[in-house]
């Protein structure tokens, strides 16, 4: 019975629930950045509207925000569901939140490959673990309008309709 009772803590705990819909979208982002990257963009380079775009970017890019859909859709109905923001509004800011990501990712990615010889998606799992924390606390405070502090009294948060 007391391991039930740890398991509805741990379910209960939202940055647990955030581990696990982080951990789905960087599935899905890893997952299809390999295949991208080993499989279907074999050319070095692309030329894309007279630019030459390396196929990590690329990669990067597609994987990124199909990893970013499926993290908001179980972020918002599992880790911030207490939210009130209207969830046009929601989507609308954690896409924001998620382009900062995403260069903040290609930066990343693009000193560990060409500074540091990593693996092309070695440097990509790096690049999205270092930048895990921050986004919790971004997505909570300005995605989906909540506080960062509790009501120990009552054990509930803050709730705001922005």
């Amino acid at each position: 019975m007391a391991d039930n009772k740890s398991k509805g803590k741990l379910i209960d705990n939202q940055v647990f629930r955030f581990v696990l819909s982080a951990g789905a979208g960087f599935l899905v982002d890893v997952s299809a950045f390999y295949l991208f990257y080993h499989n279907l963009l074999t050319q070095h380079t692309y030329h894309i509207l007279g630019l030459t775009v390396r196929n990590y970017t690329i990669s990067l890019a597609l994987s990124f925000f199909m990893g970013v859909l499926v993290n908001f859709l179980i972020t918002r109905y599992m880790v911030f569901n207490e939210s009130k923001s209207a969830p046009r509004k929601q989507f609308l800011r954690f896409v924001m939140v998620a382009i900062i990501g995403f260069f903040a990712n290609l930066s990343v990615v693009k000193i560990l490959i060409q500074a540091c010889s990593f693996n092309p998606t070695v440097a990509r799992i790096s690049a999205a673990l270092s930048l895990f924390f921050a986004s919790f606390f971004i997505h909570k405070v300005f995605s989906f309008s909540l506080s960062l502090k509790r009501n120990h009294a009552n054990g509930e948060h803050h709730k705001s309709g922005n």
